[in-house]
């Protein structure tokens, strides 16, 4: 399984769902990390303002950011090589590197709702 790491700008929290002003991008990639890691996904995250130690003494990291500066952040390492540098990975890149079916957040429930289930409770 591959090791995926990922370098968050300096945030209050990791969830997006702090203070007024939510910022969606981070509640769904908060969202894709949990769904990943219930797959098996060994995901680490790294916050600028918490663990800046951790930035310095990635060789990788500490690169990008010389050279791109906070631009550069989300930063993606997945087995310590840089994947992504300035987004965050999608649900589809995560199930890519774990080799797992992406499931769209909250299809199944949607599916459910709208009546389109087959008899059985098995969605087709």
């Amino acid at each position: 399984m591959k090791k995926v790491q990922i370098f968050d700008p300096a945030l209050c929290c990791s969830s997006g769902v702090c203070g007024t002003d939510v910022d969606q991008k981070l509640v769904d990639f908060s969202a894709d990390v949990d769904w990943a890691k219930q797959q098996g996904a060994q995901i680490e995250r790294f916050n600028l303002a918490q663990q800046p130690m951790d930035f310095a003494n990635n060789a990788a990291v500490k690169g990008l950011l010389e050279r791109s500066g906070e631009a550069a952040l989300p930063i993606t390492l997945v087995d310590g090589e840089v994947a992504f540098a300035g987004r965050y990975p999608t649900r589809d890149d995560l199930a890519r590197w774990l080799g797992a079916a992406v499931t769209a957040p909250g299809a199944d429930a949607k599916t459910a709702a709208s009546g389109n289930c087959c008899s059985g409770g098995a969605c087709c």
